[in-house]
């Protein structure tokens, strides 16, 4: 049984083959989705974990969702007595989720009398109900942000639990659309089980298991040869949130990064209190945040599963940002938070690691959320997601309007956006000269001007606008970010945070935050 263990090819194949199952899944729910912003946007992660609850593959998908999908895994076997045929959900921030509108399904595979493995994918849905359209606007409490599931059965032994559907749809916006995505999700799990056994029934049980546990090690052997490349030490850095939509703010986030132990230990106990806004932190994403900068300090063909998690350990305090306690809002640490934790990390390993960590991206997701009445009836809601600059690093010069850190998400083909919804995009552009100046400039956001047909109401989530992301060794700050609403010839500037109305006719102006640049002139 050890032997296939020891063998670094058969390693190196399980290791391929099982991420490639968790791609094809990740490709069955894309397809099979409906709404743009999983069929398109591919908004979505799809991961394996073993009966332990321990990481195994993962499709190479959106850190944020996939470096927090363990405490989901955790949350549902400590809620629910699997049995076969049982499919769990949950969105709860305080029970395994990241923030309401992700959406993560986990299914039980059953070797024996236990669950041999977890599988889980996580979507996020355009709206889950709430008090504004797309469920990530201003709130001041989780309620206020949508319909909160703990984990609770989608299917009791293969009977779908239609009472629980019909729940769903009463409170979410365009609900059938909401309802088709969540059979996506459901094809897709099913389509990585049937990978799963039929590679179990090839291999046989005993190697499989083999290889998993061979697998794990060699990850955390590999990682911990990477770690050896930091200096030894303590480290501090810090940063703050700008406000957290209720004029509250700045909002300091400060980490201090132990280096040179047995673990790699990220203590952010000096963070400042929870804020009354949705900009709230659970530790799930805080988790990922780190994960996600350890893995970028390892070679680029290491896996990606539990051997990761052994090699750090996360310190926070409750009440704090990143560690707020119910019913505290949450929506934007998901998406907002999360990029500034990514920040404030590398703001650290710049000291510990000179000369190979790059200047900060523009730290936002900048998200645009739609909603209103469809000409031929009914509710709708849209949400997406826009990219801006990326930090240059000593390499090379940042990337223009890309999608970084926390988020891998695509963007909205235009045609799509008019085809389904009573909205025309006037304009999407670079921002040209947006990334900060430096021996390597930084890259550049986007400007993007989109008009609404009908009346509609709107939220925006952002960051970066008081001050551009910071540049590295002597590079200069991106140009912050801007959101205006133009109606005739009125242009009226707009905080980071806001919730809004258009009428026919009127336009929202979103430019994205530039990389910041590296190295001096």
């Amino acid at each position: 049984m050890a032997k296939p263990a020891r063998d670094p090819v058969r390693l190196e194949v399980f290791h391929h083959l099982t991420s490639a199952f968790c791609e094809e899944a990740g490709a069955r729910l894309q397809r099979s989705a409906v709404s743009p912003n999983i069929r398109e946007r591919a908004d979505f992660s799809v991961a394996m974990f073993d009966g332990e609850g321990r990481l195994v593959a993962q499709a190479a998908h959106i850190p944020v969702h996939l470096g927090s999908a363990g405490d989901a895994v955790a949350a549902a076997r400590a809620a629910i007595d699997f049995r076969p045929g049982d499919v769990a959900i949950l969105n709860d921030p305080y029970a395994g989720g990241t923030h309401l509108p992700d959406i993560t399904m986990v299914r039980p595979v059953f070797f024996g009398r236990r669950p041999a493995w977890f599988l889980v994918n996580r979507a996020h849905h355009a709206d889950v109900g709430g008090a504004s359209p797309g469920s990530m606007g201003i709130a001041a409490d989780l309620y206020a942000e949508g319909l909160v599931l703990p984990p609770v059965l989608l299917r009791a032994r293969g009977e779908l639990q239609r009472d629980l559907l019909a729940v769903f749809g009463k409170n979410v916006r365009g609900a059938a659309e909401r309802l088709l995505d969540l059979r996506a999700q459901e094809a897709s799990l099913l389509q990585l089980e049937r990978r799963l056994g039929a590679y179990r029934r090839e291999i046989g049980p005993g190697p499989l298991l083999s290889l998993t546990e061979a697998l794990l090690d060699y990850t955390e052997r590999a990682g911990r040869a990477a770690l050896r490349r930091l200096r030894r030490g303590t480290f501090r850095a810090a940063d703050a949130l700008e406000d957290d939509g209720f004029g509250n703010g700045p909002l300091p986030i400060r980490l201090t990064l132990r280096t040179g132990g047995p673990h790699l230990v990220f203590d952010w106990t000096a963070t400042g209190p929870e804020a009354r806004g949705g900009v709230n932190c659970n530790r799930s994403v805080v988790l990922a945040a780190c994960v996600y900068a350890l893995r970028c300090l390892c070679p680029g063909r290491l896996p990606t599963n539990d051997g990761l998690f052994r090699l750090l350990e996360v310190r926070t305090r409750p009440g704090t940002l990143v560690d707020p306690r119910p019913p505290a809002p949450v929506a934007g640490g998901n998406v907002e938070t999360s990029q500034r934790l990514v920040d404030v990390v590398f703001r650290a390993l710049q000291r510990a690691l000179p000369d190979v960590v790059p200047a900060a991206s523009a730290g936002t997701m900048s998200n645009l959320a739609f909603g209103g009445r469809l000409p031929h009836g009914g509710e709708f809601a849209s949400y997406e997601t826009l990219p801006g600059g990326a930090g240059a690093s000593p390499l090379a010069a940042g990337q223009a309007a890309i999608q970084t850190h926390m988020t891998n998400t695509r963007n909205t083909p235009v045609e799509d956006l008019e085809h389904r919804l009573p909205l025309r995009v006037r304009s999407l552009s670079l921002r040209r000269g947006s990334g900060g100046r430096g021996a390597r400039r930084g890259g550049d956001g986007l400007r993007k001007v989109v008009e609404a047909l009908v009346p509609l109401r709107a939220t925006f989530l952002g960051e970066r606008h008081a001050g551009g992301p910071p540049g590295a060794a002597g590079g200069g700050r991106g140009a912050p970010g801007r959101l205006s609403v133009l109606r005739g010839s009125t242009r009226r500037r707009l905080p980071a945070k806001a919730a809004f109305t258009l009428a026919p006719g009127d336009c929202v102006v979103v430019a994205t935050p530039g990389g910041g640049g590296h190295g001096r002139v």
